[in-house]
């Protein structure tokens, strides 16, 4: 599968539901970027069973901003609707592989509870423990 290019028209669609996406945020103009590009490109074509896309930044910067992005080539992995890996830098293709088959490899039911106990509040603190110390 080729790659997808993401607009803020497509991406809230392209990136919710089940399966592997992977994003590319890049721009023409960056070097570092043009070197992933391939290495990119190449992944895409060994993992049919994932979507790669691609941000331009300069194109897309509401998309970009959207995610903090502010430094480029940025590769983020999402699974099931979920983060999983968001970093900026360009990977040779031996580390991309790496993190495409962790990304597969993962239990989504494990991972979706920790972020649900990431999220939860704190348990409460006893009053005893939050009242001012008697003089």
């Amino acid at each position: 599968m080729a790659t997808v290019e993401l607009t803020a028209e497509n991406f809230n669609s392209t990136v919710s539901g089940d399966g592997l996406v992977l994003v590319d945020f890049w721009a023409a103009w960056c070097g570092p970027c043009r070197t992933f590009g391939p290495i990119f490109e190449k992944a895409s074509e060994q993992h049919p069973d994932a979507v790669f896309g691609k941000v331009d930044t300069e194109a897309q910067p509401e998309v970009a901003a959207a995610f903090n992005i502010s430094s480029i080539p940025t590769l983020m992995i999402v699974r099931d609707s979920i983060v999983l890996y968001a970093q900026p830098g360009a990977l040779p293709e031996s580390a991309l592989e790496q993190l495409i088959a962790k990304a597969k490899e993962l239990d989504m039911d494990e991972v979706r509870a920790s972020v649900t106990a990431q999220q939860a509040p704190e348990d409460t603190v006893a009053a005893e423990d939050t009242a001012p110390a008697k003089a």
